[in-house]
């Protein structure tokens, strides 16, 4: 699978010394891309992430979830993955690429450089905290409270903070998380989602 994608005369010259081409395109760049309606921006952020906070007519597809034949291919328009600080974004750009696409192009910086460069946010006032940010939390105090049981009460109880630390490994060497898993579906994070609508 191929795409053609408009850039710039730097893009271009860029791309010409790069047979497949991973392009960081700059907040004000992406901007002016949508001003003119020659970008999509396709979000890889998690749909919590995205619904709380996104660039506005963004679309979104998961890293957890991705798939190139899932993208928005639109003739004389450029795809920009986007995602909070650009490297989830640059992963997907890979897969793109290993799936045959010719070049890709990504938010430089993400939407955190997005929103520094002083361009405008949608957010949805109220939204809970991430989910990944729950992970930690959540992780963090087991091992926490485990480790003070384990020193102060009975040495077994440094078995809960192993059994923390190891599914959190498991956890980045596999891409799936069980504790996100369960923590999406506490009764905040249902209600949350089950309360609001998004472009998918």
């Amino acid at each position: 699978m191929t795409t053609t994608i408009h850039n710039d005369s730097k893009a271009r010259e860029s791309s010409a010394t790069q047979p497949t081409a991973i392009q960081e395109v700059e907040p004000a760049v992406l901007a002016q891309w949508l001003k003119d309606g020659r970008a999509i921006v396709v979000d890889v952020r998690e749909t919590d992430e995205f619904i709380a906070e996104r660039i506005e007519g963004a679309l979104n597809r998961p890293l957890s979830g991705f798939n190139a034949a899932d993208m928005p291919w639109r003739p004389n328009k450029t795809i920009v993955l986007n995602c909070r600080s650009g490297n989830r974004s640059k992963d997907a750009a890979r897969q793109l690429v290993a799936a045959g696409c010719d070049s890709v192009c990504h938010l430089a910086g993400g939407i955190q450089a997005w929103g520094k460069a002083g361009l405008p946010l949608k957010r949805l006032e109220k939204a809970p905290i991430s989910i990944m940010r729950q992970v930690q939390i959540t992780a963090g105090s087991i091992v926490f409270v485990g480790t003070l049981l384990g020193a102060f009460v009975s040495p077994w109880f440094l078995l809960i903070s192993g059994f923390v630390g190891a599914g959190l490994v498991f956890a980045g060497l596999s891409g799936t998380c069980g504790m996100a898993s369960l923590l999406s579906h506490m009764p905040w994070n249902k209600a949350f989602r089950g309360a609001t609508t998004c472009e998918t």
